[in-house]
């Protein structure tokens, strides 16, 4: 990966190379941790703006919550943090890792007997599955890795423990040759991709998975959902079997660290004719919003202000 200047832990600035932890932390021991993926783009006025930081802070304090983790923040003041971090690392576009997790101090799967930690990460990073990708699609595998269940794990919290799952089944499909796993939950129903919402089109309809079925709220899918209504697509959230994969016109993925990301091929079946107009309409109309083309949509950009005077930590 490619390493920039400094991270924010605890409260302040520290460079990259110093950003540890100890051994025995528990969320390396245990994964006890939530996350957020954010990302930061460059405007047409040649400053950057955080896409959706409000709605990506509000989940990463509700995944928290899930896992009764008393984040020592306030929403605001990590929204603040966030926006510090990228703009002290000086990338007119950056993925963003919002981090809280259990820190060290006590082991044993309890966790609450430790402090919660927050640090902030971001570094230059193209799109997740490939930059060409967004043009020639992803060939994805049906895993035989189940996604994780409501009543075993919950899947709408960002939990670091969620991707050991999520790394099954994409080191499955690598090894197969696939780009991309797509996982169905217990009922062999599709809930998503391993770090993606997955869609499918069919006679003109758009549908994805409900959050029912394991699927996560993504924001990105929340985001190609409104920008939908706005093209007059019909859409659905309904359940998907595998062979409606198969049987689709189009099929496209969504994730901040992806984009939007057309489907080419699925368990060695080629998806529609391989023009996908809608998912490209889509592609087209998600770059806009993201960089400041789409002024609907001018209050999902959150500005970066000025680099801020740096505080080291000690």
């Amino acid at each position: 990966m490619q390493e920039s200047d400094f991270i924010w832990m605890n409260g302040k600035l520290c460079r990259w190379d110093d950003a540890k932890v100890h051994i025995l932390t528990h969320a390396l021991n245990y994964g006890t941790g939530v996350f957020e993926g954010i990302r930061s783009f460059e405007m047409q006025n040649n400053r950057s703006a955080i896409f959706r930081l409000k709605e990506h802070v509000a989940r990463f304090f509700d995944s928290a919550k899930i896992y009764m983790m008393e984040i020592p923040y306030a929403p605001a003041e990590v929204a603040e943090a966030i926006k510090e971090t990228v703009s002290v690392n000086n990338l007119p576009e950056c993925y963003i890792r919002p981090i809280a997790y259990y820190s060290y101090g006590e082991m044993g799967v309890n966790p609450l007997p430790n402090k919660v930690a927050v640090a902030i990460s971001c570094w230059p990073w193209e799109s997740y599955l490939g930059k060409d990708k967004v043009t020639s699609g992803v060939r994805c595998q049906v895993s035989s890795w189940r996604r994780v269940n409501p009543s075993i794990m919950p899947p709408q919290a960002k939990c670091i423990a969620n991707y050991a799952n999520c790394s099954l089944a994409k080191i499955e499909a690598f090894k197969a040759g696939y780009d991309e796993a797509i996982m169905l939950n217990l009922d062999n129903m599709v809930t998503e991709a391993t770090a993606e919402n997955i869609f499918r089109i069919k006679d003109g309809i758009l549908s994805t998975p409900p959050a029912s079925d394991g699927a996560l709220r993504g924001i990105t899918r929340d985001t190609v959902i409104q920008l939908a209504k706005d093209f007059g697509i019909e859409f659905r959230r309904n359940s998907i079997s595998r062979e409606e994969l198969y049987t689709a016109d189009e099929l496209f993925l969504t994730g901040t660290a992806a984009g939007v990301t057309p489907v080419r091929e699925v368990d060695g079946r080629m998806i529609g004719t391989g023009n996908w107009p809608i998912t490209r309409k889509l592609v087209e109309a998600y770059s806009d919003v993201t960089h400041g083309r789409n002024s609907k949509y001018s209050e999902w950009l959150e500005p970066l202000w000025e680099k801020p005077v740096i505080q080291s930590a000690s």
